[in-house]
C-alpha cells in the first residue's frame, strides 16, 4: 500500500512539473514578465519545450527506477515509505534547478532583446469585475468547524471508552503506528489540530477573498477570465480539502473512540479515498485554470504593456511588495496562489496556526 501511494503521488508531482510553463499567466515565462508582443517567440517555446523534455525525462528514470527497486526484493514499508520521500523531494529540486536555469535565461533573453524598450507600462482596473467574483462565502466554513466542536463534545462524553493508549499518528494502510498516554490534552488532540487547521483555511480563504485583481491591459478579457476563475475553483478547491480532511481525521477519531468501525478494509480505503480526492481535484483546478486565458485571441496594442513587477519577485518565485496591500497573489509559476512576504498579516494567518500546532503536539 505504501509503495502504491508514493508512486501515485510522486507521478502527480511528475505531471504537475512537466506541464506548469503551459499553465501559467500566459504573458509570464519562467517567473519573468513578457510583453504580450513577445510571447509568441520561438526561443520561449523553445525553453518551455526543452524544460518539459528535461523534467519529463528524469521522473521517468526517477519513476522507473523506484518501480524497479520496490519490485525486485521484498522491502519494509519503512524503507519504501522513506525513499518514497526522498524521491519525491529529488523530483521536486531537479526541476526548480531546470527551473532556475530557464529563469535565468529568459531573463537576459528580454533584457538582451530589450523587449520593454519603446512600451509604456500601464495599469488597468476594472471596478465591475468584484460583482462577477464567485469565491465562495466565508460562513460555508462554520459547518466543518461546527463539526469538529460536536466531535469534541463526542470525545469528552466518551472519554472513558478511550483505550489507555491513544493514537498519534496512521500509516499508509489506516493503521495506527503511535501513541501516547491518555490524557484529557492528548485524547483531544487530534481534533484540536483539526480546528486549526480549519481556522487556518478560513483565514486563507478570507484573506484570498479580499486580494486584489490584476487585469492586464493588454488581454483584458483574458486576464479577467483567468482571475476570476482563479479565484472561483480556488476556493472551491479549498473547500473541498477543508471537507476531505475534516471527514478523514474525524474518522480517526471515531476509530479511537470506537475501534470496530476500523475493522475490514476501510481504514485503507478511507486513507486512499482523500489522496484521489485531493490529487485529482488539484490537477483539474490546475487544468482549468491554466488554460483560462489561453483560448481567447485578442488584438496586441502595439505600444503598451502592463506594469513590469518583476523587480518585486525573487527569483520569479517569492513576492515582495510592501506597497501592495494583497496578502496572497498569483503564482508566477505554478496554479494558485503565493503569499506577500512584505505583508506581515501573511504570516499571521498561516505560520500562527502551524506554530499552535507544533505545540499541541509535543504537549
Amino acid at each position: 500500500m505504501s509503495f502504491i501511494i508514493f508512486f501515485i503521488v510522486t507521478l502527480f508531482i511528475a505531471v504537475i512539473q512537466t506541464i506548469i510553463p503551459y499553465l501559467v499567466n500566459r504573458t509570464i515565462v519562467f517567473g519573468v514578465s513578457i510583453p504580450e508582443q513577445y510571447i509568441d517567440s520561438k526561443t520561449l517555446k523553445k525553453y518551455k519545450k526543452h524544460y518539459s523534455i528535461s523534467v519529463a525525462f528524469f521522473s521517468v528514470m526517477i519513476l522507473g527506477s523506484y518501480v524497479l527497486w520496490v519490485l525486485r526484493n521484498d522491502r519494509l514499508d519503512n524503507q519504501v515509505a522513506l525513499t518514497g520521500v526522498i524521491i519525491e523531494f529529488a523530483l521536486i529540486l531537479i526541476s526548480l534547478s531546470f527551473y532556475l536555469y530557464y529563469h535565468g535565461k529568459t531573463k537576459q533573453l528580454k533584457q538582451q532583446n530589450k523587449w520593454v524598450e519603446n512600451l509604456k507600462q500601464m495599469k488597468v482596473t476594472d471596478l465591475s469585475v468584484r460583482g462577477q467574483d464567485e469565491m465562495l462565502p466565508w460562513y460555508i466554513y462554520l459547518l466543518p468547524i461546527i463539526s469538529t466542536a460536536g466531535l469534541m463534545a463526542y470525545t469528552l462524553m466518551n472519554y472513558d471508552m478511550l483505550p489507555d493508549q491513544i493514537p498519534t499518528h496512521w500509516g499508509p494502510g489506516g493503521e495506527a503506528d503511535a501513541f501516547t498516554k491518555k490524557t484529557p490534552i492528548s485524547a483531544m488532540q487530534l481534533t484540536l489540530v483539526l480546528l486549526l487547521m480549519q481556522s487556518m483555511f478560513l483565514g486563507i480563504h478570507v484573506a484570498t477573498k479580499k486580494s486584489g485583481i490584476k487585469l492586464s491591459a493588454t488581454s483584458l478579457q483574458a486576464s479577467r477570465n483567468r482571475q476570476l476563475l482563479l479565484r472561483k475553483y480556488s476556493s472551491w478547491l479549498l473547500y473541498i480539502v477543508v471537507l476531505a480532511v475534516t471527514m478523514l481525521m474525524s474518522y480517526f477519531q471515531l476509530m479511537t473512540i470506537h475501534p470496530e468501525i476500523g475493522e475490514g478494509s476501510a481504514k485503507m480505503l478511507i486513507p486512499f479515498g482523500f489522496l484521489v480526492l485531493v490529487l485529482v481535484g488539484t490537477l483539474v483546478f490546475a487544468i482549468k485554470v491554466g488554460r483560462s486565458d489561453k483560448e481567447l485571441e485578442m488584438p496586441i496594442e502595439a505600444k503598451i504593456m502592463d506594469h513590469d513587477e518583476d523587480r518585486y519577485w525573487r527569483g520569479g518565485i517569492f513576492y515582495f511588495n510592501k506597497n501592495d496591500p494583497s496578502i496572497f497573489v498569483e503564482k508566477r509559476f505554478g496554479v494558485g496562489w503565493t503569499i506577500n512576504f512584505a505583508n506581515p498579516l501573511g504570516y499571521f494567518v498561516i505560520f500562527l496556526p502551524l506554530i499552535i500546532i507544533f505545540l499541541i503536539a509535543f504537549l
